[in-house]
């Protein structure tokens, strides 16, 4: 992959890249009216039954109730009686790039690989990604700008942040093998090599970056209170976020109490206690539970929806190593799961989507984000909040200001389901159609590619 540094761009290229710069050039002066839809906004609002929403160029220009809309006059009609649409999902927390669905690691990553799990995002309806921590930062600037410019398929929008850890510190025992390979962490062991790295990160127009606060159960170094606060300070000097990975409630405690920005991970080994709430309360951290690499496999139920990206020797390699039946732990799990999820949210975590694949062909680029959702919900998240926290609230906490919403003024990215999610929330997997800057993705092609191995 080409290695440029764009000083004055750097991640932020494609905050501002819209759906024509993929190559969605054709949607361009087209006028289209969708009718008769039932419109989720996205925003918590109460859903618009028979609702209107009018797009041109590519771009949503208006959005309402049958009747209070005025359409256009020349405008193509497209009824959707009995469907119901949303806004496509955002997903800030994957790691793109390794995976090779029979292989996995450092060879890999290439810029078209890169972009296969970017398509991959796309056809299960998420515009954006965001690959957090382990993809090498100057080849990541490189393909946002490819991408931006137009070089690409259309595709999920890429968005990354870099990773900060102690040396030999960070990634799982699967990651760190990928990440040491291209030196894609950066190795801090003290608070002055922290703000100095954080200051080239800023200067690169880097917005936020990711810290591992883990010792792996004695097994790797731990970040220190001396380093993480400093990256912290530092970042929020510059404008910068911050988001931590911490796993035990003690490290979370920590990371929150120090003024992390983006929490990741659920406290899963005990029920959180009154002092971690507090401190929710205060901070209001954004907050990605990435449960679902913990999960045994979908891939192991031969749901159409989840196997049909997958090439057959994927799917033989997943159930001949990750469909044993769970283990008696497993529901100790779900016991906390369900007493600490609904805690975070009513004590102020601002929950948003992230799922972490990438890691293993088992949890794969775009289902595993309605997954995510859907074990929220079974965790006592109501469908509506579900929505809202991967579609409008991702968008925020990335910077994606015309995405996450149907609105006017933005992309005309939406998805058309022939069920409504607010009943089932497994209903998101019911896609009739994905629409990139008004243009339907042809997700048939797209799907005998994947299946091929392309």
């Amino acid at each position: 992959m080409t290695r440029v540094i764009l000083v004055l761009c750097g991640a932020a290229l494609a905050a501002t890249m819209t759906g024509a710069a993929q190559g969605q050039s054709a949607a361009s002066g087209r006028l289209v009216v969708y009718e008769n839809a039932r419109l989720i906004v996205g925003d918590a609002s109460a859903p618009i039954e028979s609702g209107v929403m009018v797009v041109q160029g590519g771009r949503i220009t208006a959005v309402g109730s049958k009747g209070s809309v005025t359409v256009p006059a020349g405008a193509t009609h497209v009824d959707l009686t009995g469907r119901t649409v949303m806004p496509t999902l955002v997903n800030a927390h994957v790691h793109i790039g390794y995976e090779g669905y029979t292989s996995w690691g450092a060879k890999n990553y290439t810029p078209q690989n890169v972009l296969n799990h970017l398509r991959r995002e796309a056809y299960y309806g998420v515009a954006a990604t965001q690959t957090v921590g382990s993809s090498p930062t100057e080849a990541s600037i490189a393909f946002a700008h490819e991408q931006q410019t137009g070089k690409f398929p259309v595709a999920s929008r890429f968005f990354f942040i870099p990773g900060m850890a102690p040396p030999n510190g960070g990634p799982d025992a699967i990651l760190i093998k990928g990440t040491k390979e291209l030196n894609a962490v950066y190795e801090v062991s003290t608070g002055a090599e922290a703000r100095t790295a954080v200051a080239g990160m800023a200067a690169k127009g880097i917005k936020q970056l990711k810290i591992w606060v883990d010792d792996r159960r004695g097994t790797y170094p731990k970040m220190t209170p001396e380093v993480y606060n400093a990256i912290i300070d530092e970042a929020h000097r510059r404008g910068m976020l911050v988001h931590a990975h911490a796993i035990q409630m003690a490290d979370q405690k920590a990371v929150v109490r120090a003024g992390v920005d983006v929490l990741v991970h659920t406290v899963q080994n005990e029920p959180i206690d009154d002092e971690l709430m507090s401190l929710l309360r205060e901070k209001k951290p954004y907050w990605t539970t990435v449960i679902g690499l913990g999960d045994r496999s979908e891939a192991c139920g031969g749901d159409p929806f989840v196997e049909e990206t997958y090439p057959e020797k994927a799917l033989e390699e997943i159930r001949a190593k990750d469909c044993a039946p769970l283990p008696p732990t497993s529901a100790n799990r779900e016991r906390i799961l369900s007493n600490n999820l609904p805690k975070y949210i009513a004590n102020g975590a601002r929950l948003v989507l992230g799922t972490d694949a990438g890691i293993d062909a088992r949890h794969a680029f775009g289902w595993a984000d309605h997954h995510e959702m859907t074990r929220w919900v079974q965790s006592g998240v109501a469908p509506m909040e579900a929505i809202v926290a991967a579609t409008s609230r991702p968008a925020a906490l990335i910077g994606i200001p015309d995405l996450g919403t149907l609105a006017a003024g933005k992309s005309a990215d939406f998805l058309v389901l022939t069920a409504n999610p607010l009943e089932d929330i497994r209903n998101t997997r019911r896609i009739d159609k994905v629409y990139f800057a008004g243009v339907a993705l042809d997700r048939a092609k797209m799907a005998r590619e994947f299946k091929e191995g392309k």
